[in-house]
């Protein structure tokens, strides 16, 4: 049986009334996820659910997100369908053009980085403040994690698909399984540019020091040493390459496998995938 977001909030009719779920995903289109500014925030401030990733007070220049006296519930994508519960407050004041003032609601700060809802938000940049009552049929608890969550989630090496911003996050942050997972790995990956479908086949070998290294590359300088992402760093710009890459797992190898085998395997994957033709790789 599915544990409701109600039943973890066990709010009286008149709260529910005047209650509001924040849905937080990135600082404007292609910003920074906000999940990231969260983890980056002082350790203190995420178990007392202080963030700068909830209580803008306004949704453009005309409609209020909230008016003094509400109870505001927010949350920021985990990723798919995931959000992670970071605070909850009641509004003091909503200033024009800034974020809200508050007071944190204690009884709910021992859910703060733990409490995961699985919720289907249909448009993924557009409003994100809603009336908690019209959402909560659709919002099921998924998980209530035993500590602080800390972004160390490795899915499996099938499983790894991210986004410019998601491998830059990992990069940054070096949560544990992730580096564990990647340091050691030899690997065929493949790079996406989502904004045509031109695939990017490349491996990692001792010579490139692992996925992890090869991978850190691409989050230094956008193209990885190789010619053509160069080309298009330098005649699109980084920002390009930040809001239309993603970076998969092909087959992954053990460190003990030898680069030539690692090699021939890139080859296979690039006849396969007809990367040189249509893609992005060239042989020089």
């Amino acid at each position: 049986m599915d544990i409701k977001l109600d039943d973890i909030l066990q709010l009286k009719d008149d709260e529910l009334n005047s209650s509001r779920i924040e849905l937080n995903v990135t600082a404007g289109r292609g910003g920074e996820w906000f999940l990231d500014r969260w983890l980056a925030t002082d350790l203190q401030n995420r178990i007392e659910g202080q963030t700068e990733c909830s209580y803008w007070g306004w949704y453009g220049t005309k409609q209020r997100n909230f008016y003094p006296n509400d109870l505001v519930f927010s949350f920021v994508k985990k990723g798919g369908d995931e959000w992670l519960f970071v605070s909850a407050a009641k509004i003091l004041d909503v200033p024009f053009g800034q974020r809200a003032s508050y007071e944190i609601l204690e009884k709910y700060r021992p859910f703060f980085g733990r409490l995961l809802i699985s919720y289907k938000k249909k448009q993924t940049y557009s409003r994100y403040v809603f009336k908690l009552r019209s959402r909560l049929k659709d919002i099921t608890v998924k998980e209530i994690l035993p500590d602080l969550y800390n972004g160390s989630h490795f899915p499996g090496y099938d499983q790894v698909y991210l986004s410019f911003k998601e491998l830059e996050g990992i990069v940054k942050r070096r949560p544990a399984d992730w580096v564990n997972a990647l340091e050691h790995q030899k690997a065929i990956y493949l790079i996406t540019d989502k904004s045509n479908g031109r695939l990017y086949v490349g491996s990692a070998t001792a010579d490139s020091k692992m996925l992890l290294a090869r991978w850190e590359s691409y989050v230094s300088n956008g193209h990885g040493g190789n010619i053509e992402l160069k080309k298009i760093v330098d005649s699109k710009g980084s920002d390009y390459i930040k809001q239309n890459f993603q970076y998969s797992i092909i087959e992954n190898y053990n460190a003990k496998i030898d680069d030539e085998y690692i090699r021939f395997r890139e080859m296979f994957w690039k006849k396969i995938l007809q990367s040189e033709k249509h893609g992005y790789n060239k042989n020089y």
